[in-house]
């Protein structure tokens, strides 16, 4: 039996996850994955249709995607988590570098984060991960379109997920602690959607506003209706 629990946010997400449904399907048939979770947080679409016909367990919370990953943790049977957005997919060898990294008992009280990629070819999105792998190297600030993975044990020990609408993945970093967080060679690749609707560079402006924000003590509730 595996002991990866891959733990997927999930609200009115049912376009993405039609597009997820090959590596989720792929899923199952890899000895490593114990379990996935949809936490999903009152879709009006057909999400929990979509997981129960890929036969991942769909669990309801309230809305918020710290609340929502807060309550897949909690029903994870699995020694390991993996936090995964539902825009986002993983390159084909994720599981052998999950494997690599959870085999070695020192990543216990570690975390792995993925390459963060675009599903744009264009130069501003070349341009915008060469950003965020400065970030997450250098500041320790991956956020949760790179996914994370971390051993069930240590994510409860540092306490899991704060249950806030916004700046959940940033909290949990901080926590985790800059020298703890490694990079694991796989790309994780997010629909860029919301970079072609709202810019390439009015969108990144406004995260690190509310990046700002959130270190001088906003509540996240108030980033939230900032950050729309």
């Amino acid at each position: 039996m595996g002991e990866l629990s891959i733990i997927i946010p999930t609200l009115n997400a049912a376009p993405h996850l039609r597009d997820s449904l090959p590596p989720l399907a792929a899923f199952e048939a890899i000895d490593l994955v114990h379990e996935v979770i949809f936490a999903d947080g009152g879709s009006g679409d057909n999400t929990s249709e979509i997981a129960e016909a890929t036969g991942a367990i769909h669990v309801s919370a309230k809305k918020g995607r710290g609340t929502q990953l807060a309550a897949g943790a909690a029903m994870a049977k699995g020694k390991w988590l993996l936090f995964l957005h539902a825009d986002t997919q993983l390159a084909p060898n994720w599981h052998e570098a999950v494997r690599d990294f959870v085999e070695l008992p020192e990543n216990r009280g570690r975390a792995g984060y993925f390459r963060f990629q675009l599903d744009d070819d264009g130069l501003r999105a070349f341009l915008l991960a060469r950003i965020v792998a400065w970030r997450a190297r250098v500041l320790g600030l991956p956020y949760g379109d790179q996914a994370l993975l971390i051993s069930s044990d240590h994510y409860r020990q540092i306490g899991g997920f704060p249950e806030i609408p916004l700046m959940e993945d940033v909290a949990m970093v901080r926590r985790i602690g800059r020298r703890n967080l490694s990079p694991l060679k796989p790309v994780a690749v997010t629909s860029a959607e919301r970079y072609r609707r709202d810019g390439y560079v009015l969108r990144p402006i406004r995260n690190l506003f509310c990046l700002a924000l959130f270190f001088l003590g906003t509540p996240p509730r108030v980033i939230a209706r900032i950050y729309g």
